[in-house]
C-alpha cells in the first residue's frame, strides 16, 4: 500500500483506517459500517501481499460530515 500522505490528515475530524481481513467479503462488510456512521471515501478494491495470508482495504474518513445516503 501506498503511504498515508499529511494531506490525508491535515485537520481533526479526518482519518485514514487501514483494514486487515482474512478475505475481500468481510473487509467490505468493515466498511459498509463505517459508511453507515460518518463520511467515507470508499476502496473499491484490496490489496493482498504476495506470500502473506489476507487482504488489506484502506479509506478514508471525514467524521466532521454526515454519512450520504
Amino acid at each position: 500500500m501506498r503511504e498515508i500522505l499529511d494531506a490525508h490528515v491535515t485537520e481533526p475530524g479526518l482519518a485514514v483506517v487501514e483494514v486487515a481481513a482474512a478475505d475481500d467479503a468481510t473487509a467490505f462488510a468493515i466498511q459498509e459500517l463505517l459508511a453507515a456512521r460518518c463520511a467515507i471515501a470508499p476502496a473499491d478494491r484490496t490489496t493482498r501481499e504476495p506470500g502473506k495470508p489476507g487482504v488489506r482495504l484502506r479509506c478514508f474518513l471525514d467524521l466532521r460530515q454526515e454519512p450520504s445516503s
